[in-house]
């Protein structure tokens, strides 16, 4: 007799397993978990978290760390780049003896610095002299001479004709600018001082080729003419109006006076603009931004100046501060007190006029500043 086991009615009663009906050929061709209800594999069961640095990249707080020293080595580079360059030019100026021997003025309040634009040749070959139309003399003499007196009152700039008649030691009477040619700075130092009383405290000066330079350095500047010039003196050849000039037409600029019936009293108002145009340059943000223009200053600077013994960096650095503040408008801009276009000097205003400078009280000058020199009408 069978076993009543074996009947599949009795299956559910005894517990046999029921198989599993044969996949169909859709669900067999179908992919891993297709169409099915158990939950695809790998993922985590329902209510629980990824487990921490599953599947996620892992943080890059190397290369963080790396970009920020880099950027740290970069900073500490510019900053020393920044600090070495006026070190490296301050060691390449040359040193004059300018201080004169003899009965000086004494200890006047404020600062007084005399400022020469020298034709010295020094440094030219004869093809730049040739090209810059500076001619070949044996001697130099002063194109500019300027006085920057900085105190209490307003930093003022004073402008001296070349051809102020004046009494020169050993000389006699005659064209101030001989003094330099005659006994360099310390004969030009000491016939300002007797001439006006004022004691000269620090001596800067700057040749032809160091105009140049410096101009070349700060990528030009720009000069406005108020008429056309064309003068084969100076080799300058310009259109009136406001334009760019380079280091060639900015000392030609500075130079020319025959172009003009005022002569030298014309010519100090363009040497004023010269500098002025030039500190403007120099004060520019991208002076410092750009590293090439940066070197290209520091280098053309150093080969430019030639300053007293006594001058440190600090003095000369406020020197060019002042100048470049004055240039600027925040300051006064003077010429000598004149009689008239002769640039003879007005005694009696000239007396008043430096007296009030060597008492530091450049606040009072008033009228007695005019930029030609002339008395205002």
């Amino acid at each position: 007799m069978s076993d009543p086991r074996s009947n599949d009615q009795y299956d559910w009663l005894y517990g046999k397993p029921q198989q599993p009906d044969a996949p169909t050929a859709q669900q067999a061709s179908a992919p891993h978990g297709g169409g099915s209800d158990l939950p695809p594999p790998n993922l985590p069961p329902p209510g629980r978290r990824r487990p921490s640095g599953g599947d996620r990249p892992p943080r890059r707080s190397g290369s963080r760390r790396s970009s920020w020293r880099t950027i740290k080595l970069v900073l500490l580079v510019w900053i020393v780049f920044l600090a070495a360059v006026p070190v490296w030019a301050w060691s390449r100026i040359d040193r004059v003896d300018a201080e004169p021997a003899g009965e000086r003025p004494g200890d006047q309040p404020g600062i007084t610095y005399l400022l020469v634009g020298s034709d010295s040749r020094k440094g030219l070959t004869a093809e730049q002299r040739a090209d810059l139309s500076t001619g070949n003399p044996e001697g130099a003499r002063t194109d500019t001479i300027l006085l920057l007196h900085i105190g209490a009152g307003p930093s003022t700039l004073v402008s001296v004709p070349r051809d102020s008649i004046v009494p020169i030691r050993d000389v006699g009477t005659t064209k101030i600018n001989a003094a330099y040619a005659v006994g360099g700075p310390k004969l030009l130092v000491e016939t300002l001082e007797q001439t006006t009383g004022v004691r000269i405290d620090d001596y800067v000066e700057i040749g032809f080729g160091g105009l140049v330079n410096l101009v070349d350095s700060v990528g030009g500047i720009e000069i406005c003419p108020k008429e056309d010039v064309k003068d084969k003196d100076s080799g300058l050849d310009v259109k009136k109006g406001c334009q760019e000039a380079d280091g060639k037409t900015a000392l030609a600029y500075s130079r020319n006076r025959h172009s003009f019936t005022t002569q030298d009293i014309e010519r100090v108002q363009n040497q004023r603009e010269v500098i002025g145009a030039t500190g403007a340059a120099l004060r520019s943000p991208w002076t410092v931004i750009n590293p090439a223009r940066y070197f290209s200053v520091g280098k053309g600077g150093s080969e430019s100046l030639t300053i007293g013994e006594d001058v440190g960096p600090i003095s000369l650095a406020r020197f060019a501060l002042s100048l470049s503040s004055v240039m600027g408008g925040k300051g006064l801009n003077c010429t000598v007190p004149l009689a008239d276009f002769s640039v003879r000097w007005d005694r009696e205003r000239a007396l008043q006029f430096f007296e009030l400078i060597k008492t530091d009280r450049t606040a009072q000058l008033d009228d007695l500043c005019t930029k030609d020199g002339l008395p205002k009408s």
